[in-house]
Parts: structure tokens; sequence; C-alpha cells
């Protein structure tokens, strides 16, 4: 699969290192900087663009601009691609009008979109649009990509005498590789002490995601993708863990 990533600042260049690493050897990883401005109306789209740009099957908008959206039709025509993955990591990069204008230009050129909300929602076959509605599709390119990266999954090992997890194996890693620096960080915990360890890594690893209150969750949707990393983790913990049960004494007279 030939990815063409549209990047704008050290997030996006993120992405690009941890697919180009972890991905599969058959992928191929090409990265464009965007422009760093746009004024409000983009006119003439081809300003805005190299002339030509390499061919690509699924193109993937890592910028944090939402002018960069605007020329996401133009990247396809260019490349030729036949999908295109635009996450929602922040309104004010791609507020949900655009996203759903965008699906709609793209559905009207035959080409594949999905915009998850968080990136790390996304599945093989669907990806989060707000706190009680998921999105699905049926694209092989776009579910070759999940397939790797997308919704965190783990495969957790646990000692059962000391209740420790022993080994990690990150089933997908998120494309920022942030389930990767958790799985590693988690070994030689306690069960019971996962899940807090959990949240506090990943707040830990630069998210994309943004910390304002976003209105299709009622939350941030960077406390959303640490939820998803721990909805993962903790059905496999469970069985391992010990709930202090207390009992109040007799009160002295």
């Amino acid at each position: 699969m030939r990815i063409f990533a549209i990047i704008s600042g050290e997030y996006g260049a993120r992405h690009v290192r941890n697919i180009s690493q972890y991905g599969p050897d058959t992928w191929q990883v090409e990265a464009w900087y965007a422009p760093s401005s746009f004024p409000l109306m983009i006119d003439y789209p081809e300003d805005f663009l190299p002339k030509t740009l390499k061919p690509a099957d699924l193109v993937c908008s890592f910028a944090e601009h939402k002018g960069v959206i605007e020329l996401l039709p133009d990247v396809v025509k260019l490349t030729g691609a036949r999908a295109v993955l635009a996450p929602v990591e922040n309104e004010a990069w791609l507020p949900r009008g655009l996203a759903r204008q965008l699906r709609e230009w793209l559905d009207r050129m035959g080409v594949a979109c999905a915009t998850p909300k968080p990136l790390c929602s996304l599945t093989e076959h669907d990806y989060g649009v707000t706190r009680r509605q998921r999105q699905s599709f049926d694209n092989p390119l776009i579910s070759e990509f999940a397939r790797y990266f997308g919704q965190p999954s783990f495969n957790i090992q646990i000692d059962p005498e000391s209740r420790k997890i022993t080994a990690e194996e990150v089933r997908r890693d998120a494309v920022c590789g942030c389930a990767r620096f958790v799985a590693e960080n988690l070994v030689g915990v306690l069960a019971d002490e996962s899940l807090q360890k959990t949240g506090l890594l990943h707040h830990h690893f630069p998210c994309l995601a943004s910390m304002g209150v976003d209105n299709d969750f009622g939350d941030t949707l960077m406390h959303v993708s640490g939820n998803v990393f721990r909805d993962d983790i903790a059905p496999q913990v469970k069985p391992f863990t010990q709930t202090l049960v207390i009992t109040p004494g007799n009160l002295s007279e």
C-alpha cells in the first residue's frame, strides 16, 4: 500500500515515523509538509500544492490546520488515491461540519473517507463520531491501515501469584505510538495499579488530541483517547485485581 501523509508539525511527523518504522514492509510512506498558513477562503487550491505528487493509494491528513482539508480533493486528484483518512483530533483543525463536507466531496469523487474522532477510535470496520455513535465503513485500504494502527489493542500476561504484568504485546498500536509506549512501561506493574498507570502514561506521552471540552463527547478528546486504552486493558487485568472491603468496627461507648 502506498500512503501519502500530509503533515505540518512534530505531531504529524511522529505519526509518520511510527507508521514507517512499525508498519508492514510492503507499505511505502511518503510525507509532505503542508504550508503553515492559509487565507480564510482558498480560491485556488493549486496555489498551495506542488505541481505533481507521487501516486498513492491512501491519503492521511495529519496536519494541524483546517486549510489542509480544503486541499484534500485536489491531493486525491494528483495522487490518484482511492481513500482518505482525516482524523478529528481538534475541532479547530477539522470542525464537524467541514468533516461532513469532506466526506461528501470525496464521495462524489468515488473516494472513501474516514474521519475518526479521535484517531485512536479507528478499527477495521468503524470509528468514533460521538460518545454513543460510531460510523461504519467498507474500504479495504482504510481497513488495512486500521489493522495495524488505530484503536489500541493489547495482549497482557499477568503472573497469578505476584499479580504483576509480566509481558504486554501490542496487537494494534495507536498511530502516534502511544500504545507501544504504554505497553513497555506497564511491565512489572501490579494489576491493581495498572489502570491508573495507563492513564498517567497516556498523558505523559504527548497526544495530539485536544484538551478542550468537545461538545460531541462532553469531555476532552484527550480523556476520550485515554479511556480507549483503559477499556481494552481493564477486562484483562480484572481477574487479577483485589477488592478491599472495609468493615466498620463497633463504636466505643
